[in-house]
């Protein structure tokens, strides 16, 4: 008896795995294509940036404060970086960064007292008016103030001296 209910189960799975084979010559079933590599913005619409040139990166230290006159922030502010909107005063070189950064000429000449700041709202709004430690790549000046990109903010004391 057992020998009959082996011999009956391996006949059903033979026939079961034949059933899912096409018949030669039969057209396949269409296979979802393969995934492709993902590029492209995370955001539609927003550009992405270049990569930060590591020689134009330096640290500083300062009171980050509105830029006189600043007014709401735009619509745009969530997701496009301004430097219209922030300014770090009383900065302070941080000597706390990697070898080779800081070497560009840009990076080198920066010894203002004042830097315009391009980021986004959220990342500086939350820390205004607060002693803060910021990392980020010198850009061209505007209005006079050279302009810090930045990539890294951490606040270091809950109100400026």
């Amino acid at each position: 008896m057992k020998g009959a209910v082996c011999v009956v189960c391996v006949s059903l799975m033979t026939l079961t795995a034949q059933a899912q084979q096409p018949a030669p010559g039969a057209p396949r079933p269409s296979q979802p294509p393969p995934p492709t590599q993902k590029s492209g913005n995370p955001t539609p619409g927003t550009p992405q940036p270049d990569p930060p040139n590591v020689a134009d990166r330096i640290a500083v230290t300062g009171c980050l404060q509105l830029v006189r006159g600043a007014g709401p922030a735009p619509a745009s502010a969530a997701t496009v970086p301004a430097s219209d909107r922030f300014v770090l005063n009383d900065v302070r070189k941080d000597g706390k960064v990697s070898p080779d950064t800081g070497t560009s000429a840009a990076a080198a000449a920066s010894s203002a007292t004042s830097y315009r700041l391009e980021a986004l709202e959220s990342q500086l709004s939350p820390l205004l008016n607060t002693r803060v430690e910021l990392s980020g790549g010198v850009k061209p000046p505007v209005n006079g103030s050279p302009v810090l990109l930045v990539e890294f903010v951490r606040k270091i004391a809950p109100t400026c001296p």
